[in-house]
C-alpha cells in the first residue's frame, strides 16, 4: 500500500510522530511518504499518489489543521481512506468519524495504524475494524525513519552564545502518571506511562547527531515520570556525544522531588527545563490539580538555577477563575525571579482550552458551567467567559499586543514592558516610569527559536 503520513504542527520540531510510524509501516512492507504542512504546502499530487492517508494530531493546533486538510482531501478524493492518529484524535470524533476520517486511533497508535493499512491492502474497501481505537498496550518501537522528513535546518534551532544550533527531537516515554485536569493526556492515558526502549531512543539520537543536531529536546510530557529510564539515556548520550546539549520538560513537583538528579543532568549538558507553572494563584492551581503551589514554583526556579540550568516556565494566565490581580502577581513573579528573558511573550496571552473530554468538564461546578458556551467545532473547545468581563477583554488585548510585538521584532524585554503596562492600565494603576528590566535578564539565555505553545 502507498501510505501518506501528514503532520500539521509539532511545536517547530521535525515531526517524530511521522517518522516513527513511517518506520513501522516500511517494516510491514508498505511504501511511505511524509508531508509536514507546517513547512511545506499541501500537495495534491501526493494525495493522488496515496492509497491511504493518515494525519498525525498530537496537539490541538495539529488537530485543527488536520480537520481543514482532511476536508480538502475528501473533496478531491472522497474514496481515499483517511485516519486521524495521536493524542487529539478522539476530540470531536462525533463530527470527524465517518465524515472526515474512516479510522481514529489514540494512545500507542503504531500497531493499530499498521493494522489499518494492512487491512486496506488485504481487504480493499475497508479493514473491517472499528472506527475508534484506543491503544494503551506496551509495544516496541523501531528507529524512526527520519530520511523521509525535511532536514533539521528547516526547523527550530537552539539560540545560545550568539549562534544557532540544529536541534533534534526525541521522546523517551509516552503518557503521564499524573492527571492534571486541564491536560489532554489523562483523557487518553489515564495515568499510564509507556516507555520507548533505551536502545531505540539512543539510535535515534545517533542518527540525529549524524544529521547535524547539536542539541536534543526530550519532548516527553514529563522527563522524570520514569527517572531511572531517563537518567540511563542521558548518561549514555553524554558518554557517546559529550558536546551535545539537551533540554527537557518536567513538572514543578518533580523538579523538587528529584532534587538529587540536577547536578548530574547539568553536568551531562542540560541547558534548560520547560516546566508548567501555569498560575501563581493556589486556588487555580488546585482546580487544575497541578500538584504544586506558587511557593513551590518559586523553589523550583531557584533549585534549577543553583545547578546552572535555566528554567523556562510556561503559563496559562487566562482561566475562568483568573482576576486582573492574578495577572499582576504573575508578571511580578516573572520579573522578581529574573525570568523575563525565559518566557516567550505569547505565554502571557494564553487562554484555557476546554476540548471534549477535558477533566475540567467532568463534574464541573456550577460556577464554571454557568459560564460555558456551546461547543465550538471549528476551534475544538467549549468557549467560556471569565467572572470579570475585563479579564476577557484583556486577554484579547494581550493576544493582539504580543502578536504585533513578535511581528515587528521587539525584544522580550520590550514585549514584557508592553504587557505589564496593559495589565496595569486595566487594573487602574498609575502609569509607571520607563520600566527597566535588570541587565542580563534577556541576553544569552538558551532558548529555541520558535515559541513553545499548543
Amino acid at each position: 500500500m502507498r501510505a501518506l503520513l501528514v503532520s500539521g504542527y509539532e511545536l517547530g520540531h521535525q515531526p517524530l510522530h511521522l517518522a516513527s510510524p513511517a518506520a513501522a509501516l516500511l517494516a510491514a512492507g508498505h511504501d511511505v511518504r511524509c508531508l509536514d504542512l507546517s513547512i511545506d504546502p499541501y500537495d495534491p499530487e501526493l494525495v493522488d499518489w496515496a492509497e491511504a492517508l493518515a494525519f498525525s494530531v498530537p496537539m490541538h493546533t495539529a488537530m485543527r489543521l488536520a480537520v481543514r486538510a482532511a476536508g480538502a482531501v475528501r473533496r478531491r478524493r472522497p474514496e481515499l481512506p483517511i485516519c486521524f492518529y495521536g493524542l487529539y484524535a478522539p476530540v470531536s470524533r462525533d463530527l470527524t468519524a465517518g465524515a472526515l476520517a474512516d479510522r481514529i486511533i489514540a494512545g500507542e497508535y503504531e500497531p493499530a495504524l499498521v493494522g489499518w493499512v494492512d487491512g486496506l491492502r488485504d481487504a480493499p474497501g475497508g479493514s473491517g475494524a472499528s472506527t475508534f481505537d484506543l491503544r494503551l498496550e506496551r509495544t516496541s518501537f523501531r528507529v524512526p525513519a527520519r530520511h523521509l522528513l525535511p532536514p533539521l535546518e528547516r526547523y527550530a534551532h537552539l539560540a545560545i552564545d550568539g549562534e544557532e544550533r540544529s536541534v533534534g527531537y526525541v521522546e523517551a516515554t509516552h503518557g503521564c502518571r499524573h492527571r492534571c485536569r486541564h491536560c489532554p493526556l489523562p483523557t487518553v492515558y489515564d495515568g499510564a506511562l509507556r516507555v520507548v526502549e533505551r536502545d531505540t531512543v539512543l539510535a535515534d539520537i545517533e542518527q540525529l547527531v549524524a544529521a547535524g543536531a547539536r542539541h536534543i529536546t526530550f519532548g516527553d510530557p514529563d522527563f522524570l515520570n520514569g527517572p531511572s529510564h531517563s537518567l540511563r539515556i542521558v548518561r549514555e548520550m553524554h558518554e557517546r556525544f559529550p558536546e551535545v546539549t539537551f533540554d527537557c520538560t518536567v513538572k514543578v513537583e518533580h523538579v523538587l522531588d528529584h532534587a538529587d538528579v540536577w547536578a548530574e543532568l547539568a553536568a551531562s549538558g542540560c541547558l534548560f527545563v520547560v516546566t508548567a507553572i501555569e498560575a501563581l494563584n493556589d486556588d487555580i492551581l488546585a482546580r487544575l490539580d497541578k500538584g504544586h503551589t506558587a511557593a513551590q514554583a518559586a523553589d523550583s526556579v531557584e533549585l534549577l538555577r543553583a545547578h546552572g540550568i535555566e528554567p523556562r516556565p510556561t503559563f496559562l494566565p487566562f482561566t475562568p477563575w483568573t482576576t486582573v490581580g492574578d495577572l499582576l502577581v504573575l508578571l511580578d513573579f516573572v520579573e522578581t525571579h529574573d525570568l523575563v528573558g525565559n518566557v516567550d511573550p505569547v505565554q502571557f496571552s494564553l487562554r484555557l482550552l476546554l476540548p471534549e473530554g477535558s477533566l475540567l468538564l467532568d463534574g464541573a461546578d456550577a460556577e464554571l458551567t454557568a459560564r460555558l458556551g456551546e461547543y465550538d467545532a471549528e476551534r475544538l473547545t467549549y468557549p467560556w467567559t471569565a467572572a470579570d468581563p475585563m479579564v476577557d477583554l484583556l486577554q484579547a488585548r494581550l493576544a493582539e499586543l504580543t502578536e504585533a510585538s513578535v511581528a515587528v521584532g521587539d525584544s522580550t524585554a520590550e514585549a514584557f514592558a508592553q504587557v505589564r503596562a496593559a495589565v496595569r492600565e486595566v487594573a487602574g494603576l498609575e502609569r509607571e516610569p520607563a520600566h527597566a528590566i535588570p541587565a542580563g535578564s534577556t541576553e544569552g539565555r538558551p532558548r529555541l527559536t520558535e515559541p513553545w505553545f499548543c
